[in-house]
């Protein structure tokens, strides 16, 4: 007589049928034990079968283990390494996508480690990169705003570092999808946030800049390089790194091929002057020389030939161009100094000019070196119709970015020609 054999179940402490993989432990947990997609033995816990179980009492909040056991094998599926993910966290990602990051410049990665320590190392940095989602990452931007007041210029610096290690994380099979993607444009659209928008000067504006430079016997000292930013359109990094070997008074040609950054390069060695070369190959390019940049630049060059030319080495560059009185160049922020204590004074004069006049006084808004480069932009937009000239001269690695320019500077010369159409054209 054959012996009828009967399978036996395991279940759980309820009565539930478990399925393979799942077993419940004396004191009460529940487990799955599963190969990753990497091929690896792993275990979960929950203390919680399904999603109507509830809590043993003091134990901590768990999703139940039934579904974590679907994600997990969708993940698997698909070979996401989801256990993983929740394991490793930002911080391990960051550090492995910087290892990667050889090319970066020392004061980009400096820039770069200064922001993730400031903002994001010891608030998301510890959380494993798998637990976090689209909503962390807003409510996180929404915070830096609000609550810490950050500029948006500055949250998208943190975006910057964010987003791609998120995109690193997808691309190695950690996660599904990138959390941060999107996130920093509809917060911008939704709040209005916009990067810091710099405004041109006007033609009359720029004008009465000028001449209060050339006839002020304080200030007259800075109208070469005032000059040659509003002739070129350069960075300041560019220009106070000029050498004369990158002028050519014969073919009249400016050479723009590396700049100039003060900045702290390691964390604790404090600011010094250091050299770098453009980040795009736009940065690189060639300026034509205006007459009037052309007259600065030898009148500086005669000045120096009688003070004596600048002993100053920077990381093997030397011989340079707009140096002060000890022979130095310029500190970035300092020039931005003199612009304030320029204005000022202007405006001073312009108050006290109108009031004898009985006329309102034309005065000049606050701005900083860079507006100067805006300001040569726009005028070249304004006289210029190849974009493809314009994105060259300027060194915009993007023509977006020369675009953006071209079409405020075009929109007033628009309104300009309307208004001289007004009432030209027998419209009803």
């Amino acid at each position: 007589m054959s012996e009828k054999r009967t399978e036996t179940k395991r279940r759980d402490s309820k009565g539930r049928v478990l399925r393979n993989g799942e077993t419940q432990r004396s004191d009460g947990m529940y487990m799955y034990r599963f190969n990753d997609a990497g091929g690896v033995r792993r275990t979960i816990y929950s203390w919680r079968l399904v999603e109507t179980d509830k809590l043993p009492p003091h134990k901590r909040a768990c999703e139940p283990l039934r579904e974590i056991e679907k994600q997990l094998t969708r993940d698997t599926d698909d070979g996401i390494q989801s256990f993983v993910a929740n394991k490793k966290t930002l911080n391990d990602f960051y550090e492995k996508y910087m290892s990667m990051k050889k090319e970066l410049k020392p004061s980009t990665r400096f820039t770069y480690a200064n922001t993730y320590d400031n903002w994001i190392r010891n608030e998301l940095g510890f959380r494993p990169i798998g637990s976090i989602k689209y909503s962390d990452i807003k409510q996180f931007y929404l915070s830096l705003y609000f609550d810490k007041e950050m500029k948006p210029n500055t949250i998208h610096a943190v975006n910057t570092i964010l987003h791609p290690i998120f995109t690193l994380a997808v691309r190695d099979g950690y996660i599904r999808s990138n959390p941060a993607y999107q996130v920093y444009a509809e917060l911008k659209k939704q709040n209005g946030w916009g990067q810091d928008k710099r405004h041109a000067l006007t033609e009359q504006q720029q004008e009465a800049f000028v001449d209060f430079l050339r006839n002020s016997s304080v200030y007259h000292k800075w109208l070469g390089l005032i000059t040659f930013l509003l002739g070129t359109g350069c960075r300041i990094g560019e220009a106070i790194g000029l050498r004369w070997e990158d002028c050519d008074f014969q073919e009249n040609i400016i050479s723009i091929n590396h700049s100039v950054s003060y900045t702290e390069v390691e964390k604790g060695k404090g600011r010094r002057f250091y050299i770098s070369t453009p980040k795009t190959d736009a940065g690189t390019r060639d300026i034509p020389m205006f007459k009037e940049v052309k007259r600065a630049l030898l009148n500086e060059r005669l000045r120096q030939m009688q003070t004596g030319f600048s002993q100053q080495e920077i990381d093997g560059y030397s011989d340079f161009v707009f140096v002060g009185n000890r022979g130095t160049i310029h500190h970035p922020t300092s020039i931005n100094q003199t612009l304030k204590r320029i204005i000022n004074a202007y405006n001073t004069m312009e108050v006290d000019r109108a009031k004898k006049e009985r006329r309102e006084p034309t005065l000049l808004p606050h701005f900083s070196v860079h507006n100067l480069r805006h300001t040569f932009c726009t005028r070249i937009c304004e006289n210029e119709t190849n974009l493809k000239i314009i994105q060259e001269i300027m060194g915009h690695a993007n023509i977006s970015t020369t675009m953006d320019v071209y079409n405020e500077a075009t929109m007033e010369q628009k309104k300009k020609c309307f208004a001289n159409l007004e009432g030209k054209i027998k419209i009803g």
